[in-house]
């Protein structure tokens, strides 16, 4: 197989997406109580994928709900706890790189705060990542 071809599968099979909250709140601001009822199909799915190598949390929603998530599991989270902001990562106890991102909201992208370079920059460190620790 190419190595470039090799590599695209490398990705799509390492890769997921999934939300925190799963329906679009009013103003982009959901509720608790809407992050609790879909707090069981997120730990469902963090269990089901064994295999997970790079986490990318969009916002800092993202990133508490993960690590909260994570403590409610059983699994080890960093102390002191990471700090979020956008390209910061995060080596976790599991192996796993946890890299932040602005949430690519409208809000973020046309005010110029999340960029796509910005965001090609997470997913272009999300596979380095991933092929370097295909190679171990």
């Amino acid at each position: 197989m190419p190595r470039f071809l090799m590599r695209f599968v490398v990705i799509a099979l390492a890769a997921i997406l999934t939300l925190t909250a799963k329906a679009q709140a009013p103003d982009n601001k959901p509720l608790p109580e809407e992050y609790i009822n879909c707090r069981p199909y997120l730990l469902d799915e963090m269990q089901r994928l064994s295999k997970v190598r790079v986490v990318i949390p969009l916002g800092g929603i993202a990133f508490r709900s993960y690590l909260a998530a994570r403590k409610l599991l059983g699994w080890k989270n960093p102390q002191p706890p990471p700090v979020f902001g956008h390209g910061a990562e995060t080596v976790l106890d599991d192996s796993v790189l946890m890299i932040c991102s602005y949430h690519p909201s409208q809000q973020n992208t046309q005010t110029g705060r999340l960029t796509e370079t910005m965001l090609d920059g997470v997913f272009h460190r999300a596979q380095q990542w991933i092929l370097q620790q295909s190679t171990r």
